[in-house]
């Protein structure tokens, strides 16, 4: 019998880039040797993982695949920002910022200038409509088999709000996905809710304090270190903007990292929270590379070509993994947290 192995799954958000974690979830569902207990999401990470439970509580992993797809199916149809012009076609052109539709760059220089309380006065937001026609979040709540931790951000004190599974609702998903400066703030029991992508991208503490599973796999959609420094008024918010999604992400892992360096440091572990950092695996799945081709813009992009390829190398990058990996989870880390030390 082959053995199995049960892993946590952290889910980054950036847009229309999450149908790269659609790819990586579609070949890890297709693994029957894995299961799945928990899954923490910030924005499209949320969006992913609320998706993917949802189905797996309709049909196991076979809905879980299906409501993926169809998702970002209809994302790709109705989504707002499929404007005219020419665009990214095929993987071999991904990034190249001169395909980024003009209409498109308009709307997103408009926003730095414009409240979307003025630039969207009727709150149209296809997301919200896509959601509430394939989740129901009812069932969700009383029949989810997957733990679920979906980060928000309270506009009021900057601090991050974990709604569970109990507390799930279509508000609690679109808050995560909140980005303040295209859609307005969500209201929750009259508190006001941000993307959850500012506090947690993603979380990875629910993951670690409320699951049994020793690996957690993060899937990340970072690029690689940008050595140059930018200089346009573009270059420079682009880089604001990943700076300010990432922070959190690396001061946890920081904290994780220095916390498991002490918990290894003892003969004995005492406390509960101890023996779990001595047995704690981290894992990455990333395409740096890949996602470095990509203009910050093309978040945005939901043509059906460009969610393709980010779901075709999502896969590829997935099933990599999985052949290198598979038999190290449970036994040790095939990510170097060490390097997130103080040095």
């Amino acid at each position: 019998m082959p053995q199995q192995k049960t892993v946590t799954l952290a889910l980054q958000g950036g847009g229309s880039h999450g149908a790269f974690t659609w790819g990586v979830l579609d070949r890890l569902l297709e693994e029957e040797r894995l299961d799945i207990e928990a899954i923490s999401g910030a924005s499209a990470g949320a969006v992913n993982a609320v998706v993917l439970a949802h189905g797996y509580a309709v049909d196991g992993r076979a809905g879980a695949r299906r409501a993926l797809a169809d998702f970002w199916e209809r994302v790709s149809v109705k989504a707002p920002f499929n404007f005219s012009g020419d665009d990214i076609k095929t993987g071999a052109d991904l990034g190249s910022g001169a395909e980024v539709p003009v209409a498109l760059r308009m709307f997103m220089s408009l926003s730095r200038i414009l409240s979307p309380y003025q630039l969207n006065p009727f709150d149209i937001n296809p997301l919200r409509d896509i959601l509430a026609e394939q989740i129901d979040f009812e069932r969700l709540r009383v029949d989810g088999k997957i733990k679920l931790f979906v980060a928000a951000t309270q506009v009021s004190t900057g601090m991050l709000k974990i709604f569970r599974n109990k507390q799930l609702s279509l508000d609690a998903l679109l808050a995560s996905a909140c980005l303040p400066a295209i859609h307005r703030a969500v209201e929750i029991d009259g508190e006001a809710y941000w993307d959850g992508g500012f506090t947690a991208n993603p979380p990875i503490f629910p993951l670690l304090h409320q699951c049994s599973a020793r690996d957690i796999v993060v899937v990340l959609l970072h690029r690689n270190p940008q050595a140059a420094v930018p200089t346009s008024a573009d270059e420079i918010y682009a880089r604001l903007t990943d700076i300010g999604f990432s922070a959190a992400l690396f001061t946890e892992l920081q904290g994780i990292a220095l916390a498991q360096r002490e918990a290894q440091r003892g003969w004995i572990a005492f406390g509960s929270l101890e023996r779990r950092l001595r047995k704690l695996n981290v894992h990455l799945v990333d395409s740096r590379d890949f996602m470095s081709r990509l203009s910050g813009l093309s978040k945005l992009n939901t043509q059906a070509p460009f969610i393709e390829a980010l779901r075709n190398e999502g896969k590829a990058q997935a099933d990599a993994w999985l052949q290198e990996n598979f038999q190290h989870l449970g036994v040790r880390s095939s990510f170097n947290l060490a390097r997130f030390l103080r040095r």
